[in-house]
């Protein structure tokens, strides 16, 4: 089964990125105030750039004048199985610590997407 990782990154400004593994890396989300655990939450969750899949064990202190200088926790991690995986819809169901559930991914537009815990 496909992993996922949700980093604390307490960088310039608190927030988790969460990261699917997919397609040999990790496809990435930064979400300023985290995933939602209630079903009609939406989050902002903005895309940025795939990293490689060994960055999901990553913890430590990014150094200062780097980019995402800071430092990175494993907030949760676990596995996930996909429902559907489209341009602009994801669908998944994570199975982790803190984390479990049905969860959408939704395109509104650039980087910007919305996600959101939904019914069983």
């Amino acid at each position: 089964m496909p992993r996922f990782v949700i980093h604390k990154h307490n960088a310039s400004h608190l927030h988790y990125d969460f990261r699917l593994e997919a397609q040999g890396a990790l496809k990435s989300w930064a979400v300023p105030k985290g995933l939602p655990d209630e079903q009609g939450v939406r989050r902002l969750a903005v895309s940025v750039e795939d990293h490689e899949l060994g960055y999901i064990d990553f913890e430590g202190t990014i150094p200062e004048g780097h980019y995402g200088a800071g430092i990175v926790e494993i907030w949760d991690n676990g596995s996930y199985t996909v429902e559907s995986w489209g341009a602009d819809k994801i669908v998944f169901r994570l199975s982790g610590k803190k984390y479990s559930g049905r969860y959408a991914l939704i395109h509104t537009g650039g980087k910007n997407w919305i996600i959101m815990k939904t019914k069983e």
